[in-house]
């Protein structure tokens, strides 16, 4: 089957390390360019081009797990006033886009020398940036702007219109299915279908949303699993085909400590809906910055369950 997959950074390179270990899926990841935080946005100003991190993780994703060149794509400087805290990986996308002429060939030849499985695209190769339109009725620009707004969303537009990338149109239209998130909902997912020309094409097709595992400070703060759908389904003026939601309890001491942080779960019970598709995904993992438990989705259950409710969408 093919699956098209769209999103931003973690959450969607998670369902991607999934989907690669099955041999009946063609994948292709499309990712979003809106990214202005870190490495990829000092990338972006100082150099003019496209921010590079969320594709880069994409494509380590879809690497060979021990590959030596994923981990130095991987690799982030700790030290130094000019690297500290920049990506390689960014710096050899940013390096090859100067080359290669292009933003896209970059991803195009990286993708070739990692001999991913799939393949990641851009959505757009334009320079956008997206705008908030608050509650309180201010409009703020910028997606690191946006998110330590910390003020809820009621409306979200692009700076100006953005012309799909055709390879991604293409894809759209030899997919069986497509999958939107995990992700953050407004800076990972909604900014693919602000992209007119994918809207309308994705609309054409059977469509699942992987819902969040919890609730993202500053960008989804209170919201519910019918909240996450209502503003998906808004975006792209359609409705949903299939919803997966987690279903696994989160042990109480790390819930406790994700509430103080003024996050909660999103909870498959929030919502009665036959097109809910309810089941144990999650994963611990200690981060080794702070050692910290931290709740992610399991990528092989998740791409599992993917496959099996695209084949139910399929008809197989």
């Amino acid at each position: 089957m093919n699956i098209v997959a769209l999103g931003g950074g973690t959450g969607l390179s998670t369902l991607l390390k999934g989907l690669k270990l099955f041999s009946d899926v063609d994948i292709t990841a499309v990712v979003t360019v809106t990214d202005e935080g870190g490495s990829s946005g000092v990338i972006r100003e100082e150099l003019g081009i496209l921010p590079p991190g969320d594709i880069r993780n994409n494509i380590v994703a879809l690497a060979e797990d021990e590959s030596l060149m994923a981990k130095v794509m991987s690799y982030r400087f700790s030290e130094g006033q000019t690297f500290k805290n920049h990506s390689l990986g960014n710096l050899i996308i940013a390096a090859l886009t100067k080359i290669t002429g292009g933003f896209a060939n970059a991803i195009e030849k990286l993708s070739n020398t990692l001999a991913i499985k799939g393949t990641v695209l851009p959505v757009t190769e334009d320079t956008i940036r997206l705008i908030a339109k608050m509650e309180n009725g201010q409009e703020i620009t910028g997606e690191m702007n946006i998110v330590n707004a910390k003020g809820k969303i009621v409306d979200l537009r692009l700076d100006k219109e953005a012309k799909a990338y055709p390879k991604v149109i293409d894809a759209v239209l030899k997919s069986d299915v497509v999958v939107l998130g995990p992700g953050s909902l407004y800076t990972s997912i909604i900014p693919n279908i602000l992209v007119e020309e994918v809207r309308k094409e994705i609309n054409k097709k059977p469509r699942i949303l992987v819902a969040n595992l919890m609730t993202q400070p500053g960008e989804t703060d209170g919201y519910t699993l019918e909240d996450h759908v209502v503003t998906v389904e808004r975006y792209l003026k359609a409705t949903l085909d299939k919803i997966i939601v987690n279903t696994d309890t989160i042990p109480e001491e790390i819930l406790k400590r994700y509430k103080s942080e003024g996050s909660i779960p999103v909870l498959a019970k929030e919502m009665t809906d036959e097109r809910i598709v309810g089941s144990p995904l999650i994963k611990l993992e200690t981060d080794p910055r702070d050692g910290k438990q931290k709740v992610r989705h399991d990528s092989v259950k998740l791409a599992d369950l993917v496959r099996k409710t695209s084949m139910e969408l399929m008809g197989e």
